[in-house]
């Protein structure tokens, strides 16, 4: 973030445009995991899917352009973190998912998000790191299969789903360690 410049005036642009995309999304996930079958689990993983996504184009189109505003960067992550964790919670019912993962999950990202308010209370930026990415997109591929959950060409997607989340679930909390170690070795 270093060398990108906030851009000033305009609140809605094509990357912040696609945050709110992702935000909208959310709901219809949602409500089709209300309903049972494979078509109904395969839209509901096409719709998460879309929003992942705009998650990619977003921050590419915010670059790519110096479009970068900070209504995008309050958004973004509160985005991801909305997708993400209303999706685990409407797996939890499914009994698609330990209900414990989800808490350890949950847990981690208001832990984080409560010291990027502390740090930035005290001047100072906690930037989304590399293992914060890869904890995201880890996190959103065991998603995807998660919600597809059946079998499609003979891929149990439930099963990579799984695995997915147990990797995802390392990286969730080696980044969290990661942005307290950090944090206090710059306080000190």
């Amino acid at each position: 973030m270093d060398d990108i410049k906030l851009k000033k005036g305009g609140l809605i642009n094509l990357p912040n445009a696609l945050t709110l995309t992702r935000i909208l999304i959310i709901p219809l996930v949602i409500i089709l995991l209300f309903f049972p079958g494979k078509l109904w689990s395969f839209f509901a993983a096409l719709s998460f899917l879309t929003a992942a996504l705009t998650d990619l184009l977003d921050g590419f189109f915010a670059r790519k352009h110096n479009t970068v505003t900070s209504l995008g960067i309050f958004l973004d992550p509160i985005a991801d973190k909305l997708l993400i964790t209303s999706s685990l919670i409407m797996l939890i019912p499914l009994r698609e998912i330990p209900a414990w993962i989800v808490i350890v999950i949950v847990g981690r990202e208001i832990a984080v998000s409560g010291l990027r308010g502390v740090a930035s209370s005290e001047g100072v930026i906690v930037k989304v790191s590399w293992l914060g990415k890869q904890k995201t997109f880890l996190q959103m591929t065991s998603l995807f299969c998660l919600l597809l959950h059946y079998e499609y060409f003979y891929i149990n997607f439930h099963q990579m789903g799984i695995l997915f989340l147990w990797v995802a679930l390392f990286f969730t909390l080696w980044s969290g360690f990661d942005y307290f170690y950090k944090f206090f070795r710059s306080s000190t």
